[in-house]
This record gives C-alpha cells, structure tokens and sequence, in this order.
C-alpha cells in the first residue's frame, strides 16, 4: 500500500520518518482559513481540517492511505493561528505568558473511502515570561510557521512551566502513538 502524508510540514514529515515507513509527502489541496474561526470547537476544527486534507489527495491513488494531520492551538476557546510574523509571534506569546492553553491536534487517516479519526489534546502551562525574553526567543527560534507562536521541540521547551500529554509527538504535529495503532489496523507492520 502506497503511504501518502498530506502535508508538507518538515516537522510531520520527519516525524513519520520516524516510523520507517516508505512514504510520499504531498501538499493538501485545502484551504484552512474559513474553517479557523467558524464557530466549532477548536478540537473539532483540528479533526475536520485533518479529514479534508487527506481526503483532498484521494484522488491520486484510489488505494493509498493517506494521512492528514491539523494542529489548532486555543486560549480561552479562541483559536491561535499560524503568527507568519515576528510581531504577531510576540503577541500570541505575551497573551500565553503565565497561563495555560490547550493544543489540539487532529488526526484522519484515510483509505478506501474510510476515513479514522483521532485528536489528541495537550495542555500546557506557559511560565510568566518578560517581553525581552520573548522577542529573544522568537529571535532565536522563528516560530513563525507554528500554532501558538512556540516550538516545544526546540528552545520553546524553555517557555513552559508543564506539559500534559499522552503522546509527546503530538506536540510537534503529528501523534506517533496513534498514526501507529490506526495504520497497524489496515495492515501496516509498525513494530
């Protein structure tokens, strides 16, 4: 079976790197910004734009499994987009300092006109940060391309006082534990 991620994010692709499997990384043919603030829950807008980007590449291969993937990070049920800025960056990270907010990341796994859902949600706990320490950070790391403004996978750690998770992957976008129980259910060997 052809493997197909529907993203060209480098952090999920080297995340299903991870995994050893052969697969292909395509761009999904979905546009996001409609359905950010469309009235859903943020953790339902993650597994709807996950469903509809992997099922925007179904076309390609009747029988590939494809896998799409959406992170929504949210504060006080607002959503947080992508900054795209260094001063947006800031922003979302001022409004995130000294509290805590949740990351959703949704999960859509599709073959043969299937489709298997999963969102995995994190809360973190930002520490109380000064804004020199964040225009230092945003700096350092460029988090512009990342929901909520952080990468917990890179100097970001160094923003949180906790992280509650039962899968650590899911942070960086894609939830390891679960793409491996769903693929290893249409027939994949995933040790």
């Amino acid at each position: 079976m052809q493997l197909i991620l529907a993203s060209t994010s480098k952090y999920r692709r080297e995340l299903l790197a991870r995994l050893r499997l052969p697969f292909t990384s395509l761009a999904p043919q979905v546009d996001e910004e409609p359905f950010k603030n469309c009235g859903a829950t943020p953790a339902s807008i993650a597994s709807l734009l996950a469903r509809l980007k992997a099922e925007s590449l179904s076309g390609f291969d009747p029988d590939a499994v494809i896998i799409g993937s959406d992170q929504v990070a949210e504060v006080d049920g607002q959503v947080l987009s992508k900054p795209g800025t260094a001063e947006k960056a800031i922003t979302q990270l001022e409004r995130l300092s000294g509290r805590e907010h949740r990351l959703h990341t949704g999960i859509a796994i599709w073959h043969r006109f299937r489709c298997q859902l999963h969102v995995d949600t994190t809360t973190l706990c930002m520490r109380t940060l000064q804004r020199a320490e964040i225009e230092r950070y945003v700096e350092l790391d460029q988090p512009l391309d990342c929901a909520g403004s952080y990468k917990v996978e890179s100097l970001g750690v160094s923003l949180f006082e906790s992280i509650q998770s039962s899968d650590q992957t899911a942070i960086v976008g894609l939830p390891l534990i679960a793409v491996s129980t769903m693929l290893r259910q249409i027939g994949f060997q995933v040790p």
